[in-house]
């Protein structure tokens, strides 16, 4: 037996030796990477809930590699049984397929396929995740100070708006465009849902980009605080005030008429306001049995198979797509500028309370619930232990998530008329 035909037993070997240079050093690289977001949430530097299943699934689509020409792989997939376009594919899906005819032939190799099928190509996934978190939101803290929360939440989406026109002067459609956009909103099912809707071609690297740096700026807004927010303003402490007491069927309410209006508004993303609210109105109509399914199998469940799907649609061609280092460049400014834009509304917010709200709030307003809110509590108090931000902080927070799904369905409603 050859040195050549003993290796043929290890196939995921032998084609990433007969790999081009630069495929052989994306799919290292991947292999590397995946490893090291595990890693990563495991030490709890990055979300571990959403970075073990993706790493490791990324680290498993660039080992398990058998066919490297794509037309190959769709041939398996799907073109030899329907003798439609040929549509590239993995091992484990292949992410274009979306007609449930073609299920049936596709589902003998790739067992996550009906994951993809069913929950992403639609947006489905995104919406179940958004459901969760609506269940753990508690909207009294934006009823408690609607207009500061509101005004905090607008200033954050500098990001998500300034970012646009900065994507189509680097080359990007009005549909990528929008999609990295979205980034700086900081809500993973946000850009998942835009980018599905508008850049599906795009929406894998779209979506990865988003949730890597998500876990980045926890990391990352401590040192923008910290830059733009001296020592002393980062102590202030704010006055005490009268604990306002929202009511469950007033938090009921808010999430029937909200949820109403927006989807008046904005019927490109209904689905979204709905999964939303839907969460808010079992938490306070005090629908236990509801909240136990929502917050357990159905967030969760979400959870893991949104992380470990996108890590196995992470393989090396879709790294070395050369729109890939635009797409990284823009999503890390539109997070910078949405931070910026958020301690500029906190500023704004102390100058006009008479110097009497603290401008780390601001940050709070980038809607990762509840990381940035939590970030911008301990970088205040490190400065003065006792001083207490939290409950304004989260009412900026949770109304980032709305803020950032109204940017979602401006994005969905008007980029597709435009030329």
């Amino acid at each position: 037996m050859t040195f050549s035909n003993f290796l043929d037993l290890f196939q995921g070997i032998t084609t990433l030796i007969a790999s081009q240079p630069a495929v052989l050093a994306a799919r290292l690289g991947l292999m590397l990477l995946g490893i090291v977001l595990v890693y990563l949430g495991k030490k709890g530097v990055l979300e571990p809930l959403l970075m073990i299943p993706m790493g490791l699934g990324m680290a498993a689509v660039n080992a398990g590699v058998l066919f490297l020409d794509p037309t190959t792989a769709a041939a398996v997939t799907e073109s030899a049984a329907t003798g439609g376009p040929a549509v590239p594919g993995t091992l484990f899906m292949a992410p274009l397929v979306q007609k449930t005819d073609n299920l049936m032939y596709v589902l003998q190799i790739d067992f996550l396929q009906p994951i993809y099928t069913f929950a992403f190509s639609n947006g489905l996934i995104a919406c179940l995740v958004f459901m969760g978190i609506g269940v753990l939101l508690d909207v009294g803290f934006v009823l408690a100070r609607p207009f500061l929360s509101m005004f905090l939440a607008l200033c954050a989406e500098f990001g998500t708006v300034a970012t646009f026109p900065i994507a189509v002067a680097m080359g990007l459609n009005y549909r990528e465009a929008a999609s990295i956009a979205m980034v700086g909103g900081a809500d993973g099912p946000m850009v998942l849902f835009t980018s599905l809707t508008l850049a599906k071609e795009l929406f894998v690297p779209i979506t990865v980009v988003a949730y890597l740096y998500l876990g980045l700026t926890y990391g990352g807004y401590p040192y923008l605080i910290r830059l733009l927010v001296p020592a002393k303003l980062r102590g202030l402490k704010m006055p005490d005030r009268p604990v306002m007491k929202i009511t469950s069927d007033e938090k009921l309410a808010f999430a029937v008429v909200g949820c109403t209006v927006l989807c008046l508004l904005f019927p490109s993303a209904a689905p979204l306001f709905l999964s939303l609210f839907v969460g808010v109105a079992v938490r306070e109509a005090g629908l236990k049995y509801f909240v136990a399914v929502i917050d357990g199998p159905i967030l969760y469940g979400a959870t893991l198979f949104l992380g470990l799907t996108l890590g196995v649609l992470c393989e090396a061609s879709t790294i070395l797509n050369p729109k890939v280092l635009i797409l990284l460049l823009l999503g890390i400014l539109s997070l910078l500028l949405s931070g910026i834009g958020g301690l500029i509304g906190g500023y704004l917010a102390y100058y006009f309370s008479g110097r009497k709200i603290n401008p780390v709030i601001g940050i709070a307003a980038v809607s990762c619930v509840p990381s940035t809110a939590k970030v911008a509590q301990k970088e205040v108090s490190n400065v003065v232990p006792d001083s207490i931000i939290l409950p304004e902080a989260l009412g900026a927070n949770i109304s980032g998530v709305i803020t950032t799904a109204i940017l979602t369905g401006i994005y969905v409603t008007l980029v597709p008329l435009m030329k």
